[in-house]
Order: structure tokens, then C-alpha cells, then sequence
């Protein structure tokens, strides 16, 4: 039985009590090579706080910015501008733009994105990759987020990129964990 298992089955019952956030696993990542040859990136991780107080740090502006950016704004109903640069003007070179494609409040999310900032290698071929967030209730107090991401090409491109999302998708899910177990946060890039 996998250590995510395990603990997904120990939150899941009452008489357990949750592990302290210092001693969860890493966030989990894996990569499913689909039939056509494309991959699916997807990353795991527990997050000890309730799937309400999860879903409104991964569908607000504000939510984002406790633990992904420093700077998150709607531009328009269905698109999210973000960025590493908290002084950027709206559109400026360093922006970075999710349009949200799909939501079941409180659960799941979807959204590609649409801009990168300037000199962002491979844009063309991420800009057709989707990103779901899902919120699964692990009890009152806890909540497994899995972040699935495809389809990432077989192609050199698409490699480059799945390389660079597994580490930086796993890194992100961990500051949203820190951002409920007040763990210091890490350096944004």
C-alpha cells in the first residue's frame, strides 16, 4: 500500500488524528502516458485545513496570493491574471493569464493558460495543456488536492515542459500546504 494510500485511509477515519504537517510526504507526482502517446502530469498532496477554506485559496485572486503570487486580479469573469512582480501593470510583459474553462464550486477547477510572460520557452505547446484542481475531503479537517495537468506532447518541447512542471507544480501544492500548517513560506521564485 502506498504512503498516500495510508494516509488518505487513516484521515479517512475517526479515531485517527492527523499527523503534524512536518512529517506529510512530499507531494506526490506521477506522469500517465496516455494512448495517443501523450502525458499526463498529475501531483498530490494533503493539505490540513477543510476543502471549503482550500477552495477559496485555489478560486480567488486573494487565495492565490496567500500562496502562489504576490499579485492575483480577475481581468474579466473567467480570467485570472497573476504574477511573480507585485508592481506589474495589468497586460504588462511579466503577466501570467489562466482562463478558467470549467468549475464545480468547492470541488474541482480547470483552466489553461492563455498568457506567459515574456521569453516563456515553449508557450505554444503549454497553452493547449489543461490544469485541474480537485478538492477531495479527507474528514472535516483535511483535504487531498491533486493538480492534473495534459496533455503534454511526445515531443521535445513537451518534455522540457513536463520536466519543469513536475518540480514546479509539486512546489507550488507544497506552498499551499505551508500556507495552512503556518510553515514558513519558501522563497517565490
Amino acid at each position: 500500500m502506498s504512503l498516500l494510500l495510508g494516509l488518505v485511509l487513516a484521515a479517512a477515519s475517526p479515531a485517527a488524528a492527523p499527523p503534524p504537517a512536518a512529517r506529510l510526504p512530499a507531494p506526490a507526482a506521477r506522469t500517465i502516458v496516455e494512448a495517443d502517446g501523450t502525458r499526463t502530469l498529475v501531483n498530490e498532496v494533503i493539505v490540513d485545513a477543510p476543502a471549503a477554506s482550500v477552495w477559496r485559496a485555489v478560486s480567488t485572486p486573494e487565495g492565490w496570493m496567500g500562496w502562489a503570487v504576490p499579485l492575483a486580479r480577475m481581468v474579466g469573469e473567467d480570467l485570472l491574471e497573476t504574477s511573480y512582480d507585485p508592481g506589474t501593470a495589468i497586460g504588462g510583459p511579466s503577466t501570467i493569464r489562466q482562463l478558467f474553462v470549467a468549475r464545480i464550486p468547492g470541488r474541482m477547477i480547470a483552466f489553461r493558460t492563455v498568457r506567459a510572460p515574456e521569453g516563456f520557452p515553449d508557450f505554444d505547446t503549454y497553452a493547449r495543456v489543461v490544469n485541474v484542481i480537485e478538492l477531495v475531503p479527507l474528514g472535516e479537517r483535511r483535504t487531498l488536492v491533486r493538480l492534473t495537468a495534459s496533455p503534454y506532447p511526445d515531443t521535445a518541447a513537451g518534455r522540457r515542459l513536463l520536466a519543469f512542471f513536475s518540480r514546479g507544480n509539486a512546489a507550488t501544492l507544497a506552498d499551499l500546504r505551508r500556507l495552512f500548517a503556518r510553515e514558513p513560506a519558501r522563497q517565490r521564485r
